[in-house]
């Protein structure tokens, strides 16, 4: 249980860590197609911001306490900082390359919260990887070269 705690704690800091890239492009993009990426990112932003919690609440829920300091979201947050651009190509590659990351950790987190028995925080992320591929999709699109 104790390797699945810790999971979900990074899962809750690359979520915040992705929250706040995402919105920060939604903020920064610019160009051509600055309607478009602004609010698919803005799209993108929200869900991030609705999941934070439920993450945090499932830690609660588990006993253990959810982090909630900045420097404990920087140690733990596995998807990095953006670098500072307004190409909505370069933001959305960086956001799919993390959104793939994140993916991955959460099929990880399913398998574990399966065999913990788990049925409702497997739900959780199996809702979280389909929100995740929903991503993956619309940015692999929107970067895909025609």
């Amino acid at each position: 249980m104790e390797e699945l705690i810790n999971l979900i704690k990074v899962l809750l800091a690359d979520n915040i860590t992705l929250k706040l890239k995402s919105h920060g492009y939604h903020w920064n993009v610019e160009g051509i197609e600055f309607s478009q990426y602004h609010e698919l990112f803005g799209e993108i932003y929200a869900d991030y911001e609705d999941a934070t919690d439920t993450y945090a609440e499932w830690l609660r829920k588990l006993d253990a306490y959810a982090p909630f300091k900045l420097s404990r979201f920087i140690e733990l947050n596995e998807v990095g900082e953006p670098e500072i651009t307004s190409d909505p190509i370069m933001m959305s590659k960086d956001l799919l390359m993390a959104n793939d990351m994140v993916t991955m950790k959460l099929n990880d987190a399913f398998d574990m919260a399966t065999a913990q028995r788990q049925q409702g925080l497997a739900n959780f992320f199996a809702d979280r990887i389909s929100m995740h591929q929903r991503w993956h999709w619309q940015l692999s699109a929107s970067v895909k070269q025609i």
